[in-house]
């Protein structure tokens, strides 16, 4: 069993590794029920990761980091940002489920977060493969879903220019300082 979890931290390191990407066209709905594009997003930098509202490791620590990471962005002056949270769990993650979820968490402006759904488990797969060189599988022993841990952060083209640790060691002077830079 060690050896299967070794492969599977060995690819998601090779796939980290991996240069940086435009993120393809989405239409995706947010946790209001609302619709949004990534030509919303455009002209705007924004965080992105992978959760599920079911999860039972590692999504509640990320949510954790990224509200604390969202007061860091406004004590520093930032505040044209936003943050978007994919569901690796799209058929079990309805909009009602993710405005539920957001709400155990200490968030100080939720109008900058959309936490998405509205896609099939196949196509958040491929698109987190494609998109930000991360991995989304499902677990065949438990209803969890294996993804990635980083914080991703996009410019405002649309294309990945950071990424980083969302779990344990959340670099976040260097967030700052790097969505300071974007600013300018």
């Amino acid at each position: 069993m060690k050896w299967k979890w070794m492969a599977l931290l060995c690819m998601l390191l090779l796939l980290a590794a991996c240069g940086a990407e435009t993120v393809e066209e989405f239409h995706y709905t947010d946790h209001r029920g609302e619709q949004l594009s990534n030509e919303d997003l455009e002209g705007t930098p924004w965080l992105a990761t992978f959760v599920f509202t079911n999860c039972e490791t590692v999504c509640p620590p990320m949510t954790f980091n990224m509200a604390d990471l969202q007061k860091d962005l406004e004590s520093n002056g930032l505040s044209d940002y936003k943050i978007v949270a994919f569901s690796v769990d799209p058929n079990e993650d309805t909009p009602e489920k993710m405005q539920e979820y957001l709400s155990h968490y200490p968030i100080s402006d939720e109008s900058k977060w959309h936490l998405l759904t509205g896609y099939s488990q196949d196509e958040i797969a491929e698109f987190a493969t494609e998109n930000f060189k991360s991995l989304v599988k499902n677990d065949p022993n438990s209803d969890q879903v294996i993804h990635g841990t980083s914080f991703y952060l996009v410019d405002q083209k649309g294309e990945v220019v950071g990424n980083y640790d969302g779990f344990e060691q959340v670099p976040t002077e260097k967030i700052i300082k790097d969505m300071q830079e974007l600013s300018q």
